[in-house]
């Protein structure tokens, strides 16, 4: 090959189709159309003077050549975006850095706004967005730096992805104030026969959310499905309200739902719940602007832990929370700057 034709360009997307096994998926992770990926990877094959991925049934499978070329590419491109990376200072007073994270629809309405008004005063002139990444592609948008980290129920499962506990959280019911459960009970928590004959509405945004909430209800042997069944958390509160419903949600919306539309909450007869992290990748450790959104989410909704060692660079920080789960963020604003 002529290597010195070879648009440097390319070897990301080098990187991701042999990463995802997938022209499509390679395409999500680097926010190209199929149509573009596929014609990189036409360019590839032209300039290597070999497939480089073939399709089998289980997806594009490399050649020898690209099971040797493209590791080798991705481990150098992490090792010079580290070492440019290296003696940068970040000032977020005045530097101006777009951040991208992951966030699910309760997760947006939970952690955006007030991540979004410390930003807003901190660092007014960087960006964020949110970017719609399934969580099943976290770690691999993180090994592509499509995203820079992600907030969620979610587990670092590729080599390479980090992550810290921000808390643990658990599952509670809700209820129009009006709503009594029957038989009556003990004030504040609902019984198993309480709860199985409460009409439930369950919002399962996400398959792991869906089994969560369908495990819970098993275990209560609750088997009966739910009235309602919907997609987002949004349209909870005003399903509840005014209503006989009873809708199973974790207590950090349950709270900001009860302040703000007076609903009643309740515990369910077992405790269950499950952690929620930030997870991101090992190249962008020591990256200044990265290490200092890290800690600002750390400060905004995570337990103090003696071992965190991932220091701040900067400017004067929100007070760290010391409860076992961050306090529920208040109205939405719209900040002027920030994209989700």
């Amino acid at each position: 090959m002529n290597f010195r034709q070879l648009d440097l360009n390319l070897l990301r997307v080098l990187c991701a189709i042999h990463r995802t096994g997938s022209v499509t998926e390679a395409g999500r992770l680097l926010a190209l159309s199929q149509s573009a990926t596929s014609n990189a990877l036409a360019r590839l094959r032209h300039c290597f003077g070999d497939a480089l991925y073939v399709r089998s049934p289980t997806g594009l499978h490399p050649t020898r050549l690209a099971q040797r070329v493209a590791p080798l590419v991705e481990a150098h491109l992490r090792e010079l975006e580290s070492q440019l990376c290296l003696g940068e200072d970040f000032d977020p007073a005045d530097d101006c850095v777009h951040w991208r994270i992951s966030l699910s629809d309760l997760g947006e309405m939970m952690f955006l706004p007030p991540l979004a008004r410390l930003l807003r005063d901190a660092a007014p002139g960087c960006r964020l967005s949110n970017e719609s990444i399934d969580a099943a592609r976290v770690n691999a948008a993180l090994e592509a730096r499509v995203i820079d980290l992600a907030i969620g129920m979610l587990l670092p499962e590729h080599q390479g992805v980090e992550s810290h506990l921000l808390f643990h959280e658990r599952y509670v019911a809700v209820s129009d104030p009006g709503w009594r459960p029957v038989p009556a009970g003990a004030p504040g928590r609902l019984s198993r026969l309480q709860l199985t004959q409460a009409p439930l509405a369950v919002a399962a945004p996400s398959a792991s959310l869906l089994g969560t909430v369908q495990r819970i209800l098993q275990r209560l042997d609750i088997g009966s499905p739910p009235a309602v069944r919907l997609r987002h958390y949004g349209a909870i509160p005003d399903l509840v309200a005014g209503t006989d419903l009873v809708a199973v949600v974790p207590q950090m919306f349950a709270d900001a739902m009860a302040a703000r539309h007076g609903l009643q909450i309740w515990d369910l007869p077992e405790e269950a719940g499950y952690d929620v992290r930030m997870v991101w990748h090992r190249s962008v450790n020591d990256d200044p602007a990265q290490r200092w959104l890290r800690e600002q989410v750390r400060r905004l909704f995570g337990v103090v832990m003696p071992h965190d060692t991932d220091a701040s660079v900067g400017l004067p920080q929100a007070p760290r929370q010391t409860a076992s789960r961050p306090a529920a963020a208040s109205s939405s604003p719209s900040a002027a700057g920030l994209t989700g």
